[in-house]
């Protein structure tokens, strides 16, 4: 997995004429004829969330053994290679906050930040009227969670109906789906922002040395991976799987060195808060659960200031026989917000 030093791009064609083009470092584009539809799949933007890059090996071994035959146009990438090979979440700089904008080369993350929003830009620009775009950002949590594996379904500005990703989710059996407020940097909010893409974060179970993982826990996901770059149905959804929709109510973000939470730092996603139990405090400042109580998500005191130090989300059931938009500032709903 070392990138040589004197890469250069190239193409084949597979025996059913699928066109592979290895574009760049850890990005792989994968191009059958008459795709109606185009499809990312992004990790190891953190280095040392493994799963998603055996995943993202596995079905690309597959395409080119020619085990999956690809129909839709499809661009695999494994963000960040000197992260994986030192098994640490980034080396300078958090990654997954600097898909905003083209970033001042300051240091190496900047670079892959800017390289990888050129290249999922020239993929989707190429997309005709009509033609659905979807990206799905692979990661690993760093603690337990209540639910094993979920998606975070970024806010955007597009009136983008995102039930086909909801119907995807739940026929990759994941656990549950948390809908979001406000925009955020990271990399599925980009592709959402700027492409209307149906796009996601998956958090795939917990953080491991690459080639340690169960892969057995992730085989649902990949089926309905390869199902829908096949352009086959979907694998049924399983009514007996537990399945939790969520809606963020308030991000906190650490503005001073002083932040702290009430709680332990291991603390595993979606602990729940009843109304009124303190949740964290910053100076004179303290956060409360609200009525209803509250469930965290991703908590890190230890974020850079300014960053999210968590979300704070609850249950949601949305009438899925509607649209379903997740606008910035706005309630998930039927009624877009753009």
């Amino acid at each position: 997995m070392y990138p040589p030093k004197d890469f250069q791009p190239q193409s084949i064609t597979l025996s059913n004429g699928t066109l592979v083009t290895h574009k760049d470092i850890g990005v792989l584009e994968v191009s059958p004829n008459n795709a109606k539809n185009h499809v990312v799949i992004s990790s190891g933007i953190h280095g040392d969330e493994t799963a998603p890059i055996e995943l993202v090996e596995d079905i690309v071994h597959d395409v080119l053994n020619e085990r999956v035959a690809p129909s839709e146009r499809v661009l695999f990438i494994i963000g960040h290679p000197d992260a994986i090979h030192a098994h640490t979440r980034f080396i300078e700089e958090n990654l997954n906050r600097l898909f905003a904008k083209e970033n001042p080369e300051r240091n190496k993350e900047c670079l892959i930040a800017n390289r990888l929003q050129a290249h999922v830009s020239e993929f989707f620009h190429s997309a005709k009227e009509g033609e659905q775009r979807w990206h799905f950002d692979l990661h690993s949590a760093i603690r337990d969670s209540k639910h094993y594996m979920f998606g975070v379904v970024p806010a955007s500005t597009p009136a983008t109906d995102i039930r086909p990703l909801v119907s995807f989710i739940q026929a990759a059996k994941m656990d549950a789906i948390m809908l979001s407020r406000t925009p955020s940097s990271t990399f599925s909010w980009w592709s959402a922002e700027n492409f209307s893409a149906l796009a996601a974060t998956f958090e795939m179970g917990r953080v491991a040395k690459l080639y340690e993982n169960d892969m057995s826990e992730f085989e649902p996901l990949k089926s309905a991976l390869v199902a829908l770059i096949a352009a086959q149905p979907l694998p049924q959804i399983d009514d007996e799987h537990p399945f939790s929709i969520y809606k963020v109510t308030r991000t906190i973000t650490k503005t001073d060195a002083n932040f702290s939470f009430t709680f332990s730092n291991d603390a595993a996603n979606f602990t729940y808060f009843a109304s009124g139990e303190k949740l964290a405090h910053e100076n004179e400042v303290s956060y409360w659960a609200i009525e209803g109580g509250e469930a965290v998500v991703f908590p890190n005191a230890n974020v850079a200031i300014g960053q999210r130090a968590c979300l704070l989300v609850q249950p949601y059931t949305p009438d899925l026989s509607l649209p379903l938009f997740v606008n910035v500032d706005s309630e998930p709903g039927p009624v877009a917000a753009s």
